[in-house]
């Protein structure tokens, strides 16, 4: 599949890199300056979809600059043009809805740094998209870099194949605490009540079920979620049988409210942890956020987070099944 589209041009940002002959992100522009309004991109868009959604996957990142996006009403029409089913977040970070379809991202404080994970990595059933739109570019820092995660697997395999072996024989197991009640001061700040809908324990519990999750009840009126066993990588249709680090090891290891574990128990060397974590930042890739941009992420084959960042920051947010 070749980026040929008459309607778009293919443009460059910096911090773009070449993955194995893919330029992630792939960044699309109007082809002409003046069809950079949302009427043209939204006809563009519904004539070229499938090719657009062909390109998501070669690429894994797909960034639409130059556009006249102003709002979340402009983002929801962007996404509603594809015709992809709505799937809401289940997961720990704060969010506020704010239109149809979209969604603030984490509204955990700026100041702190979220690790690197593939969006709803633990539940069931993920999303295979998630669309991220800049309505405010922050004055700095806040970039949302990612992570081609077949490249992690393949230099864990070069650096550690006995230990990858054990832990992909044996699967994950996670632990996180959702609190009683939200804490918007924190990254991880959801509380259980908001996280799964409800405030009857009963139907928490059945929910979680669904979700692959187990319960258990604290003092304080949290809840410990366990989830496990989990893959360490997985290989998925359409993407050149690549194996994905589809896992949150990293990210859960050891932190305050959450732990990572082999299924049965036993710890994950710390090495291996440590040395994962500095492989995933050696190969990730970020640009400076503009304000209208819009970027397509395949979940299934990037982990992505987001740098610390000065204020005002507003990245909103959509995921499709």
């Amino acid at each position: 599949m070749e980026y040929s589209c008459k309607d778009l041009k293919v443009g460059k940002c910096e911090g773009e890199k070449l993955v194995d002959g893919e330029t992630m992100p792939l960044v699309l522009q109007p082809s002409e300056p003046n069809k950079n309004d949302i009427e043209s991109l939204l006809l563009t868009l519904r004539n070229n979809k499938d090719w657009f959604d062909q390109m998501i996957t070669k690429n894994s990142a797909v960034l639409l600059r130059g556009f006249d996006v102003k709002n979340a009403e402009d983002f929801n029409e962007i996404i509603e043009t594809f015709g992809w089913e709505d799937i809401r977040y289940v997961g720990p970070a704060p969010r506020t809805h704010v239109y149809k379809r979209v969604w603030t991202a984490n509204e955990g404080p700026l100041s702190e740094f979220i690790y690197y994970h593939h969006e709803m990595v633990l539940i069931k059933e993920c999303p295979k998209k998630v669309i991220l739109f800049c309505e405010t570019p922050p004055p700095e820092g806040g970039e949302t870099p990612f992570v081609p995660s077949f490249r992690v697997t393949e230099r864990m395999l070069e650096e550690f194949p006995e230990e990858v072996k054990m832990i992909e024989e044996k699967g994950l197991k996670y632990s996180f605490t959702a609190l009683s009640k939200n804490n918007t001061g924190s990254m991880r700040g959801r509380g259980w009540e908001d996280a799964f809908g409800t405030s009857d324990r009963e139907e928490a519990e059945r929910r979680a079920k669904a979700l692959g999750m187990d319960m258990e009840w604290l003092e304080d009126g949290g809840v410990k979620t366990i989830l496990g066993p989990r893959p360490l990588t997985r290989v998925f249709e359409g993407r050149k049988g690549r194996r994905m680090w589809f896992n949150t090891m990293v990210g859960m290891h050891g932190k305050e409210l959450s732990s990572a574990t082999m299924a049965d128990g036993s710890e994950i060397p710390i090495n291996v942890v440590k040395r994962c974590e500095e492989i995933i930042e050696e190969e990730s890739i970020q640009f400076k956020w503009e304000k209208g941009d819009v970027l397509f992420f395949d979940n299934m084959a990037l982990l992505h987070g987001r740098r610390p960042s000065l204020p005002p920051r507003r990245v909103l947010v959509a995921t499709c099944k």
